[in-house]
């Protein structure tokens, strides 16, 4: 085979398969939009690792400016350490809930997508229910007098504030676990009332005058005949 019919036998397979295969046109809008959120994740995984790093931080600042210092060594007194855990234990309340919520919104969109207005009422009567939980824990568990053997164990005082801490998670995993098991028996069952109401209207629209009278245009006189009283 001559070298011109090799080529010309080339030029007539690519032809064809230029004729053939036909370009995706939303491949590269999600390659692009892959990448994107490929990007965005890293920049929210480094956002929070900042704040977690800067909120540690701060609280370690908070620490040494309350603490004293003598003969080289820094003097904690128990309400600083109460005064931390309070400020972590809301910030674990404030911060962690938004968290989880974020990815709980296609699954509370999935269970409520027969009634979502229903299920953003739901949701953030739900929240307002945590905070008021939360609120409630910390005031609760909230130390204004120092115990005894705080006094002489510092150990003692560390190990009642890290069971607080633990507590509030305790907490918060179980209600977010009684959240997920109790949506879907919400949504199924607000499903199911609506699909009710919309059965009982369905015969009522189908035997009113509406559902066999033609629509009707501006100015249209309607005449009703009735048979007259005592006649048959």
């Amino acid at each position: 085979m001559s070298v011109s019919a090799l080529e010309g036998r080339l030029t007539e397979a690519f032809a064809d398969a230029r004729a053939t295969v036909f370009e995706n046109p939303d491949l590269f809008a999600r390659v692009t939009g892959n990448v994107g959120e490929a990007r965005a994740r890293r920049r929210f995984r480094l956002r929070i690792a900042g704040l977690v790093l800067g909120f540690v931080a701060a609280n370690a600042v908070l620490a040494i400016a309350l603490s004293d210092f003598d003969n080289r060594r820094f003097k904690m007194q128990w309400w600083v350490i109460e005064l931390i855990t309070n400020i972590v234990l809301v910030a674990l309340a404030i911060g962690l809930g938004p968290f989880i919520k974020r990815f709980g919104r296609s699954y509370a969109a999935d269970v409520f997508r027969a009634n979502p207005r229903t299920g953003k009422s739901y949701l953030v009567l739900t929240d307002v229910a945590y905070y008021l939980i939360f609120a409630a824990f910390v005031l609760f568990t909230v130390t204004f007098v120092q115990p005894a053997r705080w006094e002489f164990s510092t150990g003692a005082q560390l190990k009642s504030e890290v069971a607080r801490v633990g507590g509030i998670l305790l907490i918060m995993g179980i209600l977010h676990a009684a959240n997920v098991v109790a949506l879907p028996i919400i949504g199924r069952l607000l499903s199911s009332n609506k699909r009710f109401d919309d059965e009982r209207a369905a015969p009522q629209e189908a035997s009113g005058p509406s559902a066999s009278m033609p629509p009707l245009g501006a100015g249209t006189w309607i005449l009703r005949i009735e048979e007259a009283p005592g006649q048959k």
